[in-house]
């Protein structure tokens, strides 16, 4: 698919989805709202599915735990990859459930090296239930771990290699750790093998309400300008990706959406190769 941004699809925008007409507009959803058998909300994805491409961005998998991602999971998973035939699939570096309990947030790791083998054996097992390559996002981390053997870019760029994966880089992930962690947003970025970037994530952050000073992934928020001066700069060294604009909280009227939307597609309309 030719690079261009699109909207995480809410159930209240399928008239406006439907209706829309931009060149290029794609739309991306949480797998885990739409395993079911059948019913409305399938039905609506369906007739967006018709008229744009889907994305389907899973928050499920848990693929950082220290067990097999769930089999019944991926069964399901599978059926609506078969169904809707999406360009990208992707899933976080996280883990989020533990002895059969399940945790409500994406949660951190100590990236050991075997952390690094049982999370590339994760997603291998992923990509042979999907029959595909998937993509994997970065983090968003509050607080110092101990323990780390490779730094998130090399965590990353090591899954790559294993495992054949590509990634999906959250910008507004990247300046919220950052921030939180006293690193260099655009070192990170940089550090970023170019050729696994299947997808660039856009969205909004805020402060900690208890004043802790930290910065929280929202995703409640338009796009800050500094994410946005990073995202040019990303995609200046990268060229081109699927870029989408994600909201989760205190979602705004469609056409608030779309003129975020647009502002990403004229950057991406915008960029030329360097030569040099």
């Amino acid at each position: 698919m030719t690079p261009a941004a699109g909207l995480g699809l809410k159930p209240q925008h399928y008239d406006d989805a439907l209706a829309a007409t931009a060149p290029g507009l794609w739309f991306e959803v949480h797998p885990e709202n739409y395993m079911s058998a059948g019913g409305p909300r399938l039905d609506a994805l369906a007739a967006v599915r018709a008229r744009h491409p889907l994305s389907l961005h899973g928050v499920g998998l848990s693929l950082a735990a220290d067990a097999d991602p769930d089999p019944e999971h991926l069964t399901a998973l599978r059926l609506l990859v078969d169904r809707f035939e999406p360009f990208v699939v992707s899933e976080h570096l996280a883990w989020s459930t533990h002895r059969g309990a399940h945790q409500p947030d994406l949660l951190p790791f100590p990236r050991t090296h075997a952390a690094l083998a049982r999370i590339a054996d994760n997603i291998g097992r992923m990509q042979d239930a999907l029959g595909r390559t998937v993509l994997i996002e970065n983090p968003s981390l509050y607080l110092p771990l101990t323990g780390h053997d490779l730094d998130e870019t090399d965590f990353l760029a090591a899954l790559v290699a294993r495992t054949g994966c590509g990634l999906l880089v959250d910008v507004n992930n990247v300046f919220v750790s950052a921030s939180n962690l006293g690193y260099s947003a655009q070192a990170y970025l940089d550090a970023l093998p170019a050729a696994a970037i299947g997808e660039i994530h856009l969205a909004g952050h805020g402060p900690d309400e208890g004043g802790s000073g930290l910065l929280i992934d929202t995703h409640g928020a338009p796009v800050a300008e500094t994410v946005w001066s990073l995202y040019r700069r990303l995609i200046d060294r990268v060229g081109p990706r699927p870029t989408l604009i994600e909201r989760d909280d205190d979602i705004p009227a469609f056409a608030v959406l779309m003129a975020e939307r647009d502002r990403a597609q004229a950057l991406i309309a915008a960029w030329e190769p360097v030569y040099v």
